[in-house]
């Protein structure tokens, strides 16, 4: 897999995009199961369905150009950025010696926020272990930069985040990634209880700034915007007020740009062993 990845890196990100389009489409045509997730994933947004053909095309585009951001060289991957938003907002952070918190949910090219960062300096990102070996080893062949740090998915990685925070590093996580039992809540996500993982609401309450990030892929292969963005409210009261602030910040950003986000992904699934949402269990 990562030979492959490596020989993907070199085709011009336009035809990427366009080869992953078209891969994306085929996927949603030839898969029974992520057609049902990507449809009824819409459907609950309150979005037209109109949006399913260019959201399964984003998803495909999305599994390619990760060659062209993990097989080159850090500044070659930086170098597709052709814009950023709200740098300014880290810029203040780091002036006043604060670790950030960075909220990068599965819309647009969410690789290419963390690479970038670490041109800025360390980065300490979440991240869970794949079943396959081969992805495991791709993950690792991509993502291993001298500032991006991967912290695993268990107590050594949630030490990793918080001792970076408490040097005024920054950290990154996927907050709408369903988490274990035991790890999360059941919350509400476009107005349907997702189990929700908490340690992305409990990193916010350790003083550190909180930003919300995703990379947009612009058209034509013309690269990425990155936006660097506050949350509209503070974060503030429980560790649970502040899981479900996050949803409904997540949720704003989607609405931006919905053609881009992951709506494939079993957002809903129930973990193994958890206790049913609360929906299934009202009575």
């Amino acid at each position: 897999m990562v030979f492959l990845f490596r020989l993907l890196s070199y085709l011009p990100l336009s035809l990427l995009h366009m080869l992953g389009g078209g891969l994306g489409r085929l996927a949603y045509w030839l898969s029974p199961t992520y057609r049902r997730h990507l449809q009824e994933n819409i459907a609950q947004a309150g979005l037209p369905a109109s949006l399913q053909g260019p959201a399964a095309a984003a998803a495909g585009r999305q599994m390619l150009e990760l060659s062209r951001i993990w097989m080159r060289t850090l500044d070659e991957a930086n170098a597709q950025v052709a814009e950023v938003v709200g740098w300014e907002h880290v810029e203040a952070a780091r002036a006043a010696g604060k670790g950030i918190v960075f909220l990068t949910p599965h819309l647009g090219c969410f690789e290419i926020t963390a690479q970038y960062l670490s041109s800025f300096g360390d980065i300490t990102v979440l991240y869970r272990p794949p079943k396959s070996a081969a992805a495991q080893e791709l993950i690792l062949t991509g993502r291993k930069r001298e500032k991006l740090h991967l912290a695993p998915a268990d107590l050594s990685g949630v030490r990793a985040l918080i001792k970076a925070l408490k040097k005024g590093e920054m950290v990154g996580m996927l907050p709408d990634q369903a988490p274990k039992t035991g790890e999360g809540v059941w919350l509400k996500f476009f107005g349907r209880y997702a189990y929700t993982m908490t340690l992305a609401a409990r990193l916010t309450e350790t003083g550190a700034v909180s930003l919300l990030t995703w990379g947009e892929r612009l058209p034509d292969g013309r690269g990425y915007r990155i936006h660097f963005l506050p949350p509209q409210q503070p974060f503030s009261g429980s560790t649970v007020d502040r899981a479900q602030q996050i949803n409904i910040e997540v949720e704003a950003l989607i609405r931006a740009c919905p053609e881009q986000y992951l709506w494939g992904y079993n957002r809903y699934k129930r973990p193994g062993g958890a206790d049913a949402p609360p929906s299934d269990t009202a009575c």
